[in-house]
This record gives structure tokens, C-alpha cells and sequence, in this order.
């Protein structure tokens, strides 16, 4: 999926899709420990935005593969 050559873009794309990844975890962590019912006014910008960071960060990843000429055809 992310063959060739990586240059500076695809990693600072792996490195906010790890963060959004982490927190996405903690806060789903935080809602599932959490018994009370006004926790989703808390948590849900954390959640809306975690999701966009992740779309963003496997955006870039995915412009930040440069791939390999195809072979000259004879």
C-alpha cells in the first residue's frame, strides 16, 4: 500500500495519525470507565476531531509515497 520511496510528508502524516490514533483511544478509554450520561458533551469534540486528524494524517500519507517509475515499455 505505502510502496516507494517516503519523504517528509509521509511521516509527519504517520506521526498525527499515531497522536489522533492514541487520543481516539484514551477518549473512547475515558467513555467506556466513565458511568455517568453528560460524559458525550465532554468527549464529543475530542472524538469529531480525532477522526478528522486521523483522515488527515492518511491523507498525507498517501501523498507522501513517491512511486517508482513504471518500467520503459520496449
Amino acid at each position: 500500500m505505502f510502496e516507494g520511496e517516503k519523504n517528509i510528508v509521509f511521516f509527519g502524516g504517520l506521526f498525527i495519525f499515531g497522536s489522533a490514533l492514541c487520543g481516539l483511544f484514551l477518549t473512547l478509554w475515558v467513555i467506556l470507565i466513565d458511568t455517568s450520561h453528560n460524559i458525550w458533551k465532554i468527549v464529543t469534540p475530542f472524538v469529531f476531531a480525532s477522526v478528522v486528524f486521523l483522515l488527515i494524517g492518511y491523507y498525507l500519507m498517501t501523498i507522501g509515497v513517491k512511486k517508482p517509475p513504471p518500467p520503459p515499455k520496449s
